[in-house]
Parts: C-alpha cells; structure tokens; sequence
C-alpha cells in the first residue's frame, strides 16, 4: 500500500477516535424497549457519519423493530459490488459493578478502547466508513461499488432483517458481502471465517403434582419433578460426550483430512486454554480437538436448570415443577427445526412415569459456510497479509450470526468475514475493549482488501 493511507489515517486518528467515542456512547441496547429511542439515534449517527463519508441514497428504513440504515456509491461500472454489512446496536451492559469505567463512557487504557460496543460490532463498523471515507477524499473515486446495510437488531437475532432482505434483494445485490463481527485468532494472526454453526434452542419444562408437597409427608411415595428432568437431562449425552438424540448426526459431515490440517495450522495451545480458564481438563466428543470440536461438530447445551427452593438455608419440599434450557449448535446440513422435533421426540420418549412434559420450541438458524477458493475469499486473506504480515487462515467459527447465511443465501453472494477483533475483548461482557492496534491495521487492511477487488 502507498504510504498516503499510513500519513491519512494516522493524521486523523485522533478526529476518528473522538468520533467513534460519540458513537459508543449511544446506549443502544436492542433488547431493552426503554432503550428504544437510543437505538435509533445510533441509526441516525450512522446515517449522518455515513453521509459525511460521501456515500450517497443514505436511507434509514423503518421495521417492526429498529432501523436499518442503508447507503451506496455506485460509480465504477464494470466493477465489482461489496455490501458492507454490521450492526450498530448492543448488548445490555449487566453487570454493571463489574465495569472498571462506565460502559457508555469511552476511554483508552494501554491501547485499548473500552467500551459497550467497542469491539462488538461499533468499533469495526465504523472502520468501515472510515476506509472508504479516506479512499474517497484520497482518490476523489471508489475502486469499486459499496453498498451498505447497517442494522439495529443483531444482538436480538435480526428478526426483521430477512423481510427487509427479500423485499430490497435488487437494491442489496452484490458481488460479496463484507462483514467485520469476528476476530483474528490472536494478535497478529489473523483469520476469515469461513464457517459459522447454526442454532436452536427450547425450554423444557416438567410438571408433577399440582403443588409443591412435604418431603417427610410424601418423600418416596409420589414423583418428584426435579428428579424427573435431571433423569431426562442426563439421557441426552452417551458417557463419550456424544449426544444421544436419535438422528441427530444426520447432515453432520465428516472432517476431511484436508479440514484436519486447516484446524491443524492454528496451532491452538489446549494447555493454556485449560489454565486460563482454571479447568483440569477439556470436554467433548472423543477423537476431536477443540478447535474440531467447537468449530465443526454439533452440541447440545444445558443454559439453564432449575427448580424448588433455592433461598438460603433448608425447606424440606418436594417441587411440582423443573425447568431446563437448552441450545444446540448445528453444522453441515443439520435442520433446527429437524433437530429440534427429534430432542422432543427423545424427550418425551425418556420421561419418567408421573411426570408431564411441556416443550417450547424457540430460535431456528442454519449452519454457514463458503468455498474459501472464492476469489473474494482470497483477495481478502492477502489483504491482511499485505498489512499484518501473515496471510489469513480459513478458519470455522463455533457462534452462530443466524442473518450471516440470510445475507449470502438471498444474495446469492459469499460472506467475507474479515474480522478485527480478538477473543479476549470482552464483547458481551463488562470491560469490552478494542485493542487500537488492529483499529489501525484494520483501516489499512479494508483499504488494500478494496483496492484489490
């Protein structure tokens, strides 16, 4: 890269670091309706820093919920069409005694962003906007043509952005969808996710007497719900972390050597993974390593089990009801609603006698992936080598970005997941953080990656 866009960004990186602070200090929280008119002036920051840029038809489109603000800037006919695709809203910020400064306060601390939504996904939104800002007063053109769909519900699985998807498939249409919610591996190792697993998910709930009874009075004579679903729970698993649901391997495909060595060139330390999260040892289906296990395998989670008393001290009671939570990661061709009929059926067909069974079938996302010889794919992985000096690795992503696989779907378009971030920034939990060194690498990365198209 010619040295212009090293003197641009590090000239304005101050302007850009106090504009971005403003955009991190907007509490838009998707998930809390007081949160509401936060959420949509982040909306409208977006839409003016994006008009500021000169991106042009700059629209902010109502839903059901919140917003989603587009943009484009189409003059380089023959070219090809990138859709930037982020969200500007947020997680909630509890809890929130655990903040070292407050989650809506931005502040720097030895190279680091702190802030709600610095990381995830503001931080690297705003890079976005930035790159092409600068390519646009640098060269006064666009390499290629940008488009962007910016939206305001990603932290509540994107409920209305599949409608608002299909019914503007023609003004979102693209080459490739660009993308910036992962992160590298670790610093200085960067990595494009080619895969993300899908989801699903239910609560379980299992009814006995129609009170809570005495343990001396009844104990031992009448059905105890409790007992019920733990019974239950503990068939879902065979005594080699395998899940026991009949059918529910089917559409999971087998790791090829060749994904093997891939996951191999990671060079994932277990060891250090096991101490710093103070565990003796790891967990999982047989013959996988974790990074096999947690980016190409399906799971089958407990979230949540509870029931009876839980105050302090002792009560003697047996519980009329128990409830459990449960979430699934799918891969390959796995169906959610498939998987989530058979976890029923397998319920229902282990529950004890005496006890009564109610299922709530909620979220539904298919697994992801794209072919990594893509040429978009590609151009990208030497973007980063370009700037960071080590070309990307391809690389599967255990979380689920359920609209990730809407976007390529419906556009027909792969997803290049060019991520900034890195794992241990926090995002979702107090102290979220953005290391400011791949703020700067990041820019010039984007830069190069759209210059190479």
């Amino acid at each position: 890269m010619s040295m212009d866009y090293k003197a641009y960004f590090h000239n304005h990186r101050e302007a850009h670091l106090k504009e971005l602070g403003e955009l991190l200090s907007i509490p838009s929280i998707s998930a809390l309706s007081e949160h509401k008119a936060d959420v949509g002036k982040a909306a409208e920051w977006i839409a003016e820093a994006l008009r500021l840029a000169g991106m042009e038809s700059v629209e902010i489109h109502p839903t059901d919920g919140h917003p989603v603000v587009y943009a484009e800037h189409l003059h380089a006919p023959g070219k090809p069409t990138v859709l930037v695709y982020g969200h500007y809203d947020v997680q909630p910020v509890d809890p929130l005694e655990l903040w070292e400064t407050p989650p809506f306060e931005p502040s720097i601390r030895e190279g680091k962003l702190y802030a709600r939504g610095a990381t995830d996904d503001k931080g690297q939104v705003f890079m976005h906007i930035k790159a092409v800002e600068a390519i646009l007063k640098q060269e006064k053109e666009l390499p290629v043509n940008i488009k962007f769909c910016i939206e305001g519900e990603e932290e509540v699985t994107s409920p209305n952005l599949p409608s608002f998807l299909k019914a503007n498939k023609e003004k979102l249409a693209a080459d490739a969808v660009l993308i910036s919610d992962t992160a590298l591996l670790e610093p200085g190792k960067p990595a494009i996710c080619i895969g993300l697993r899908g989801l699903c998910s239910l609560e379980v709930t299992v009814k006995t007497a129609n009170t809570d009874l005495h343990s001396g009075t009844y104990g031992g004579g009448v059905p105890n719900s409790l007992h019920a679903l733990v019974s239950l729970l503990s068939s879902l698993h065979d005594e080699h972390g395998r899940v026991a649901v009949d059918g529910f391997y089917e559409g999971v495909h087998e790791l090829t050597a060749a994904m093997r060595e891939e996951f191999a060139k990671q060079q994932f330390n277990e060891g250090k993974l096991k101490a710093d999260l103070g565990l003796d040892t790891l967990y999982g289906e047989e013959d996988y390593s974790f990074v096999e296990r947690t980016g190409a395998r399906p799971t089958l989670e407990l979230n949540g089990v509870y029931g009876g008393f839980q105050g302090e001290g002792s009560k003697t009671v047996i519980p009329k009801e128990a409830h459990a939570k449960i979430t699934c990661r799918l891969v390959g061709d796995q169906d959610p609603q498939d998987m989530l009929d058979k976890i029923e059926r397998h319920l229902r067909n282990h529950l004890q006698p005496g006890a009564k069974l109610k299922v709530e079938q909620l979220e539904k996302a298919r697994a992801f992936s794209c072919d990594s010889t893509n040429p978009m794919l590609q151009k990208a992985a030497d973007a980063y080598e370009k700037v960071y000096g080590t070309r990307a690795l391809f690389t599967l992503d255990g979380g689920s970005i359920p609209i990730v696989e809407q976007l390529s779907f419906v556009l027909s378009a792969p997803a290049v997941m060019m991520g900034f971030g890195l794992p241990d920034e926090n995002l979702h939990a107090p102290n979220e953080h953005f290391n400011l060194e791949n703020f700067d690498k990041g820019l010039l990365t984007i830069v190069e990656y759209l210059k190479s198209l």
